[in-house]
């Protein structure tokens, strides 16, 4: 939405916005509340939701949190935090595009450099399960395709 908003001033400067060019506006309202509600329960819960997706993790693909000898858990969970909060921003904001372009791009390149894509891949596909636990099936809609963007441009 913040990238449609300054879009929309450029572009209207010195006349009206038409019905058209505001109906984006009019779409988030209708969500609004929803976005509120799952931010701040994504805020609440943060601690557990990344503890929870760190425990399955460790499950089903420990070797994901380790390289050889070295634990790589610290970094996992600090990077896991980063994106969660990231991608609850964008749900926030109703900002997909912005989310991409200022954040999965950049973190990206970064995970590529650290062959990172299989940690990734799964943390998000877990955290899209362990997040649905937190929201309720209204929120979850709104905001797993946010994680599954995540996921797609970092587990790649």
């Amino acid at each position: 939405m913040l990238s449609q908003l300054q879009t929309l001033v450029r572009e209207v400067d010195g006349r009206y916005a038409t019905d058209a060019e505001l109906m984006f506006l009019q779409n988030y309202l209708k969500t609004a509340r929803l976005r509120f509600s799952a931010y701040q329960k994504i805020q609440k819960a943060e601690k557990d939701i990344i503890q929870q997706v760190k425990s399955k993790i460790k499950a089903t693909e420990p070797q994901l949190l380790r390289h050889g000898k070295v634990d790589l858990s610290v970094k996992w969970q600090r990077d896991a935090v980063r994106g969660l909060r990231y991608c609850a921003h964008a749900l926030l904001v109703a900002d997909e595009a912005g989310l991409e372009e200022g954040f999965l791009l950049w973190f990206q390149s970064i995970m590529r450099s650290f062959k990172a894509q299989p940690s990734c891949n799964i943390t998000y596909k877990v955290m899209q399960d362990v997040v649905r636990q937190h929201l309720t099936p209204q929120e979850a809609e709104l905001f797993c395709p946010i994680l599954s963007q995540a996921r797609r441009l970092l587990g790649q």
